[in-house]
């Protein structure tokens, strides 16, 4: 079918742009999923500064190189989490420990976001909306419906302006389905499309990654919400209940082997990635598949490098004809 094979940038933050660019054309990537954090792109530059965006246009033509989506999802945490001292890694050095000042930068961020998107000629970000309630997921403490809803309404209050600029621009926003988002599995999306009023604005940036390790079925998620899924990201994720280790992750660091489950490079997990394809297929999505590379047991260039290939290998055309056409008189 050849849908494009995209990079996300977000785990090469420590790389330039112009790098990243280098080694994604080397590859073999069609373009990239450009994360706004290190020097890879500035929301508020892309959104202002004409040169700016010409300049990395020109990289990215460079290196024969599109762009079908940015990312902003450090941002986008900032603005409906629960404040704790974590956050402040994702925002300026001056915000720390300031809750409000953070959550503040954050919003006028994600506002800048669907013009940068325009400039730079695509109609997605994706990202993440946070979560004011994450840590209530385990219900004791006792945790009432009423804390529970109010978390909903309070993202629903959070976001709602974002996603008039976003309208503004006819940008569309793919929240990556995730713990520690509002949106973390197959009942809280439905939960937070809901509550939402099924906004066009808010749509899923599809990584099964994250639902394969909680027990959600991958491709069937894809299949319930395949009007609301905006954006693909291919990554793996391997389960290793040995009878030891918790499906909680036990405190224990990725990559280590003792853990219940970790993210593998694609092609080295679990996920049934057959399964997706023809899901995408029915529902004829031609939108990037975007290779959001994690493995910590992994060289990442070796990965990203292999993950190109099996994108390619994997992303089967459907058939024009049923099977058995060729067998009528």
């Amino acid at each position: 079918m050849g849908r494009p094979v995209t990079l996300f940038t977000g785990q090469w933050a420590d790389m330039e742009f112009a790098d990243v660019c280098n080694m994604a054309g080397d590859m073999g990537y069609d373009g990239l999923e450009i994360a706004c954090w290190g020097d890879h792109l500035n929301l508020e530059r892309a959104a202002n500064d004409d040169s700016y965006v010409s300049k990395r246009k020109k990289i990215l033509k460079e290196n024969e190189l599109d762009v079908w989506a940015i990312g902003t999802h450090i941002v986008g945490q900032c603005v409906g989490a629960r404040y704790d001292s974590r956050l402040d890694n994702f925002a300026p050095d001056e915000l720390s420990g300031k809750p409000e000042k953070i959550k503040k930068w954050a919003v006028e961020q994600m506002k800048y976001a669907p013009k940068a998107a325009n400039n730079l000629g695509c109609e997605v970000v994706t990202g993440f909306t946070g979560s004011p309630i994450w840590k209530f997921f385990y219900s004791f403490p006792q945790t009432s419906e009423e804390t529970i809803e109010k978390g909903f309404e309070e993202i629903v209050e959070s976001w709602t302006p974002i996603f008039d600029a976003f309208d503004e621009q006819g940008v569309k926003f793919a929240l990556e389905v995730h713990p520690t988002e509002i949106a973390f599995d197959y009942y809280t999306t439905k939960r937070l499309l809901e509550k939402f009023d099924y906004r066009e604005t808010l749509g899923i940036n599809f990584d099964p990654s994250h639902l394969i390790w909680q027990g959600v079925e991958p491709h069937l998620f894809l299949r319930d919400f395949s009007d609301r899924t905006y954006h693909v990201h291919m990554k793996d994720a391997s389960v290793n209940l040995d009878g030891r280790a918790s499906i909680m992750g036990s405190h224990l660091p990725f990559g280590d082997t003792k853990r219940g489950w970790n993210f593998r490079s694609l092609g080295h997990g679990d996920v049934n990635f057959e399964a997706i394809i023809r899901e995408l297929n029915d529902m004829g999505y031609t939108g990037p598949l975007s290779v959001e590379w994690e493995d910590s047991g992994m060289d990442r260039k070796y990965g990203a490098k292999e993950a190109v290939d099996f994108v390619k290998q994997i992303d089967f055309e459907p058939s024009s004809l049923a099977f058995d056409e060729s067998m009528k008189e």
